[in-house]
């Protein structure tokens, strides 16, 4: 198959910004990384996620858009018009021949077989002149899977182009954490193991107004409750089988409130290392970890991690990924395959019943 080059729009559950990353592939393999950068959310424009995110709850409907969805609709698709524009500018001879956009999740409950990215695909093509694949998670889930994580087989791409052997879990701590486990023969398990930095960075932002605990610095200079975190971890759902995921507000901080600052947020650090150890032993154990997205750049949480699983933990940047930007990459490339008619889901990953190609296709 020809290679394209193609851009690939995250924003996640950490709301942090859009993450734009070009990649050139077929789909299948990765042919070459291009240039990445971040557009971030300014503090009114998390404000509005935030209210989206409330308003969502009672959302029965995917293609519902109460007031607050609306506008929150047009500023995250406003947000990645800009960050491609941005990128494009900034590499004045790059030629893209597509666009994938994962929009912004405000709703994910794969039980009632319901799950709402806003961001208006049609909208986006117009504005860029370029085809976009947008929607990517909605026929996963209406063919009875989990609907997420998307990103295992691209995992997967990048293990194989790193050559790495063994059975390897490429964990990603975003708002949510979750993982990939690449068999030696190929084969994906999947699914999310629990909280990822999204309870840390609220405690952090409830407590001393920071957007997050930069670099885990404050959780670095705490000591684990262990009373608070035998608390949050009484939760069934950490034994469910692979695959599996969850919403980002499935889990409350509320077991370290009556903590400081820095034990508190060394707690939550805990709890987001301890459900990783657990999730790839639920998976099936690896022999090594590759660590990717925030949490890779919080020393506190990469040792903490270590020590649960007790393998080698690698961060993603010494095999020269881009941690900050793999899901953006990701989604360049299911893009790919979704153009091509290639699966994007797996049994494997999430749950669904047969591979599943994904996506809808909107032209300028």
């Amino acid at each position: 198959m020809a290679t394209m080059t193609v851009l690939g729009l995250m924003s996640g559950t950490s709301m942090d910004g859009v993450d734009a990353a070009v990649l050139v592939t077929d789909g299948e393999t990765i042919a070459d990384f291009g240039p990445r950068r971040l557009r971030p959310y300014s503090g009114q424009e998390r404000d509005i996620l935030r209210a989206a995110l409330s308003a969502a709850t009672g959302i029965g409907d995917r293609d519902e858009r109460p007031p607050a969805l609306a506008v929150a609709e047009r500023m995250v698709t406003d947000a990645h018009g800009e960050a491609v524009e941005r990128l494009l500018a900034e590499h004045p001879g790059l030629a893209l021949d597509l666009v994938g956009f994962h929009g912004q999740t405000v709703l994910h409950a794969p039980e009632r077989r319901l799950t709402v990215q806003i961001g208006d695909g049609a909208g986006l093509a117009k504005r860029l002149g370029l085809p976009v694949i947008f929607d990517l998670r909605a026929a996963d889930v209406a063919a009875g899977g989990e609907g997420a994580p998307l990103v295992p087989v691209y995992h997967r791409a990048l293990v194989a182009r790193a050559g790495l052997v063994g059975t390897v879990a490429v964990v990603n701590v975003g708002g949510v954490a979750n993982l990939t486990r690449v068999a030696a023969d190929g084969s994906l398990a999947a699914g999310d193991t629990g909280p990822g930095n999204a309870l840390i960075d609220d405690f952090v932002r409830a407590r001393t107004g920071a957007a997050m605990d930069r670099n885990g610095a404050l959780g670095a200079s705490g000591t684990v409750d262990q009373v608070a975190l035998s608390r949050l971890l009484d939760d069934p759902w950490f034994a469910r089988p692979m695959p599996k995921s969850l919403d980002r507000g499935r889990f409350s901080a509320e077991a370290v409130m009556g903590l400081s600052n820095a034990d508190g947020a060394a707690t939550l650090t805990a709890f987001t290392a301890v459900t990783i150890a657990a999730g790839i032993a639920v998976a099936g154990g690896a022999d090594q970890v590759v660590l990717v997205g925030g949490g890779a750049s919080n020393p506190a949480m990469v040792a903490m991690i270590g020590e649960a699983v007790g393998v080698a933990v690698t961060p993603a940047a010494d095999l020269g990924w881009s941690a900050d930007f793999i899901e953006a990459e990701a989604f360049a490339y299911l893009a790919a395959r979704s153009l091509k008619g290639l699966p994007i889901t797996f049994p494997g990953t999430t749950g669904v019943p047969r591979p599943t190609t994904g996506g809808r296709l909107a032209r300028p």
